[in-house]
């Protein structure tokens, strides 16, 4: 097999690759279908910004694409999967990858990336032979940094010892060490930043900075002093993320004298740039400490900073979430205002207001906003809905909650789990159990979506409520639902039962202990995250 070549790529190859390797996966399988290609200018770039949504699949949009006899370059491609990781939407941006890589040959002898349903391996072994992608060490590099957020450290270290050694270079040694960063995986972060020190590969502050966040995020603050003092033995000089990481290393911990005195000595230094993200930074620190009009005065020095076009979206909606942190609800209409007026408005952005103004209590603002932004006729997007439906919960408006959910049933939008999950909780907390169980089968039955996590109080509190009104058959139903998605091991489905079926109190919460799920409450509702 040959992995690596410069082959033109033929529409119609690409498409029966993709009706192999995709057409059996649980993506396909879902009742998503790709919205009509808009009026006027249609690309791929545009299709695929349609979706809103970044848990939804795009296999059915690559494929509509395809199957109309496009062809696709790969200057295209990676241009799409730049902009989908600029959205955090990395799923769907490894989805596009896989379009056209022919370099998973780990793959080849694991399980696939993309389901396990899957049996794509003699067609990627095809891809390899006949597509001969073009790889640079550039495209290594973003491959290795998805696989990682999408599958896991596991998948993302198999993939990188797969890699060709002469290809293996100080690029993917630094998003490798990257990968285990983010995911806080210190030993192995430390012996891959070892092992690029032995190669030769460190040469800047890039990778000690990785490094310095990492002791940051897992406070390791005197290992974190030690690499500072190495850099200025091995002549490597600090530059404004090193001076930001150090910055947001004394927020974490409440010294505001020390991050105080960095800032300043950032600012008497006219060879430090002072950002957006420094001033940004010591907001938060400020917040954190409880000095919000300190917090203030940083936001205002912050956004004078905003020079780039590209980026002001990005930096009002941080704005945005510190505004009402610092309990600044004009400040959050000001930069909403200054937001709107820049031209086309993205769904992140109303995804920020919205969550500046539940979190300011501004429920009648939120819900002015919302609907704003359904007359945008802008492409659904189930997290906007899920951040006003839990502010109506959390406010103590259940049947508007009801009400608004209804609606969007009625305007056919699909919902996700999470909304259901949502009104489960509220309708336990507000003593409607019928109304909580009736709610939380629903939300059961999107327990296989990806990344959710029921709030298994709410779920034992409704199975205990079944019990006790005697109705074992829809507790059965329940716990069946939940079997059928692999929610629960064996063992604890089967605690389950016995708890259900016998008369003793043990409660269905202790039934469920030492599974590997966690309680949760509803808050990832609010959250504008997610891949």
């Amino acid at each position: 097999m040959k992995p690596f070549g410069a082959n033109q790529w033929r529409g119609s190859g690409i498409s029966r690759v993709l009706r192999a390797v995709f057409y059996s996966t649980e993506a396909l399988r879902s009742s998503y279908s790709p919205p009509p290609p808009p009026p006027g200018i249609d690309n791929l770039f545009q299709r695929i910004s349609r979706c809103g949504d970044p848990k939804i699949s795009l296999i059915p949009v690559l494929n509509q694409w395809l199957e109309q006899g496009r062809d696709i370059n790969q200057p295209e491609l990676r241009r799409i999967i730049k902009q989908l990781r600029r959205y955090r939407r990395f799923s769907q941006a490894l989805q596009v990858l896989l379009l056209g890589v022919s370099v998973f040959v780990f793959m080849l002898s694991s399980p696939t990336l993309m389901g396990k349903s899957q049996k794509p391996l003699w067609v990627l072994e095809w891809m390899g032979g006949e597509m001969n992608y073009d790889l640079s060490s550039g495209d290594l590099a973003v491959q290795l940094d998805l696989v990682s957020k999408v599958r896991g450290l596991d998948q993302a270290e198999e993939y990188f010892n797969r890699i060709p050694d002469s290809l293996r270079v100080d690029k993917l040694h630094g998003v490798l060490l990257n990968c285990y960063a983010e995911k806080k995986s210190l030993e192995k972060a430390e012996e891959t930043f070892r092992k690029m020190k032995e190669l030769g590969f460190i040469k800047s502050s890039l990778s000690y900075n990785v490094m310095l966040g990492l002791y940051s995020r897992v406070g390791k603050h005197e290992k974190l002093k030690v690499l500072i003092q190495e850099m200025e033995e091995n002549g490597i000089k600090c530059d404004q993320y090193t001076f930001n990481i150090r910055l947001n290393a004394y927020a974490v911990i409440y010294d505001i004298e020390g991050m105080e005195k960095l800032l300043k000595e950032m600012e008497d230094d006219p060879q430090v740039t002072v950002d957006f993200h420094a001033y940004f930074v010591g907001a938060k620190g400020y917040l954190k400490a409880g000095l919000s009009e300190k917090a203030f005065i940083m936001l205002r020095r912050s956004e004078q900073l905003i020079n780039s076009s590209t980026q002001k979206k990005i930096h009002y909606e941080h704005l945005l979430t510190l505004y009402a942190a610092a309990g600044k609800k004009d400040e959050v209409y000001r930069i909403w205002n200054l937001y709107k007026n820049m031209g086309k408005l993205f769904n992140s952005g109303y995804l920020s207001v919205l969550s500046a103004l539940v979190k300011l209590e501004d429920i009648d603002g939120a819900e002015k906003i919302y609907y704003e932004w359904e007359s945008w006729k802008t492409i659904f997007d189930n997290r906007i809905a899920n951040l006003l439906t839990s502010a109506y919960c959390k406010s103590g408006r259940l049947e508007k909650a009801y009400v608004f959910v209804e609606r969007l049933i009625n305007k056919g939008h699909k919902l996700d789990a999470s909304v259901w999950q949502c009104l489960a909780n509220q309708c336990c907390m507000d003593g409607q159990m019928e109304k909580a169980v009736e709610t939380m089968k629903k939300a059961v039955l999107g327990a296989n979506e990806p990344n959710l996590k029921l709030n298994l109080s709410t779920l034992a509190t409704c199975l205990e409520h079944l019990k006790k009104e005697g109705d074992v058959e829809t507790a059965h139903e329940i716990l069946g639902l939940l079997r059928e998605r692999d929610y629960f091991s064996n063992d604890i489905h089967n605690r389950l039962v016995k708890f259900i079926n016998s008369n003793e109190d043990v409660g269905a919460l202790k039934a469920m202990e030492g599974d590997n799920q966690e309680v949760e409450d509803d808050h990832d509702v609010d959250g504008k995250t997610n891949e």
